[in-house]
């Protein structure tokens, strides 16, 4: 595996990382490479789902594939979201819908269906959290991630972590997202409107200013028009001008929001990507490249996951209770299944044997693109006991899991693994 802090060129298609810039993938082909001489290095993201709401409507009605769609209330309404056939147009969310359909009248108007979009969002937030435990929600449709350490995890960058993530909501979800990398918030959120939709967008310490320089102040956070306003009448226009200026000249015309303005127009944001929720459950799941009927594979699929699971439970230190079985036929039928357990576990081995009780009920001739396996009901791991009472063998898979623990702690995740995972 390629050092992850050498890599320059990601390949967003098949993951591979490379340590020197790339024009196309030297293993698959594809041309849908991100380079960057820090790539390796950056770990702070902004995750945007493009066009969500549009996104979504189009997902679940083909009919509307090819034809301008506007999420709204109606003719007296606003856009809420306006899809990317139509923004050729002119169109855009918070837009008067009167306006925007004399821009499209051809547009399809779609109400939105907020129950909906809510319950996708928690669908991509779970594969968020699948990736990392630092995770701030800005709505339903964005986010920041800080995949700080993950990389010794997954045995990859931060970068290809994004990147399968992206990967797997189109795969699972169906429908894209942009991904802004960059060394903090203010930058990664500037990245992702960079190269959407379906984008990966890089802006490192090293070229911040000069990606800056030329984008209109507006584009920083809290500058409104009035604000904007402002700063224009002291001929301030772009991120540039701000740059030319010292931190002392803004500070004592404008008191604290010029100091911060001069911070932000430099690259610099000190804000951490901050989670103000107890995790509630942890899940893992993944999408097949082809679809799955036969147990024997599933259930060695199931194992991974649960592996994957219990490796977060153990970082958090925490433990769950109830198991919840993810399946997703061909159809697109999603099916859920729970289990829970006498007392709260983070081992997989438990969470496996539960997990494989639920899946041998649903197997049979049906095919499924995805499997997933997660645990709820949290509570610190001082409450799980070693092992089941009741389970004589228990206390000697925990003694195997811990040890198993240790040995990936200091060799790596593929160092030692059970028969199993095939």
């Amino acid at each position: 595996m390629t050092d992850p802090r050498t890599v320059v060129a990601l390949c967003r298609d098949c993951l591979s990382e490379f340590p020197v810039p790339q024009k196309s993938c030297a293993r698959c082909g594809s041309t849908r490479i991100v380079n960057h001489p820090e790539l390796g290095r950056l770990t702070i993201a902004h995750i945007d789902c493009d066009a969500f709401y549009a996104a979504i409507e189009k997902r679940d009605n083909p009919e509307l594939t090819d034809k301008p769609v506007l999420i709204g209330g109606g003719k007296r309404g606003v856009v809420s979201t306006a899809c990317y056939i139509a923004r050729k147009f002119g169109p855009r969310s918070a837009m008067p819908m009167y306006t925007a359909l004399k821009m499209c009248p051809q547009a399809v108007v779609v109400r939105p269906n907020i129950a909906k979009y809510a319950a996708v969002s928690r669908e991509v937030r779970a594969v968020f959290d699948a990736a990392t435990p630092l995770v701030e929600p800005l709505s339903l449709d964005e986010a920041f991630l800080d995949l700080t350490g993950t990389e010794a995890l997954f045995q990859r960058s931060a970068a290809a972590s994004l990147a399968s993530i992206a990967r797997e909501i189109e795969r699972s979800i169906r429908i894209t997202v942009s991904i802004g990398l960059s060394t903090n918030k203010f930058l990664a959120k500037i990245a992702s409107d960079l190269d959407k939709p379906r984008g990966f967008a890089v802006i490192g310490h090293g070229d911040a200013v000069e990606r800056l320089h030329d984008m209109p102040i507006t584009k920083i956070p809290g500058v409104g028009p009035s604000l904007a306003d402002r700063l224009k009448v002291d001929g301030l226009f772009s991120i540039g001008d701000l740059q030319a200026k010292s931190e002392e000249d803004l500070t004592a015309r404008y008191g604290d929001t010029g100091a911060h303005l001069s911070q932000l127009a430099r690259g610099l944001d000190s804000r951490r990507v901050h989670v103000d929720r107890k995790a509630k459950s942890v899940s893992s799941e993944t999408t097949f490249d082809e679809d799955i009927a036969d147990f024997a594979e599933l259930r060695r699929r199931l194992w991974l996951q649960c592996e994957r699971v219990a490796e977060r439970m153990k970082a958090k230190g925490i433990a769950g209770r109830t198991v919840t079985l993810k399946l997703k036929t061909n159809k697109f039928r999603l099916v859920t299944r729970n289990k829970r357990l006498t007392t709260p576990t983070q081992l997989a081995e438990t969470l496996f044997t539960a997990g494989e009780a639920m899946l041998k009920k649903e197997t049979g001739s049906v095919k499924f693109r995805l499997i997933g396996i997660g645990l709820d009901d949290i509570s610190p791991a001082a409450d799980a006991p070693i092992a089941d009472l009741f389970d004589r063998d228990g206390p000697r898979r925990a003694k195997v899991e811990k040890a198993m623990d240790a040995v990936r702690a200091k060799f790596g995740r593929k160092a030692i693994k059970k028969g199993r995972a095939g």
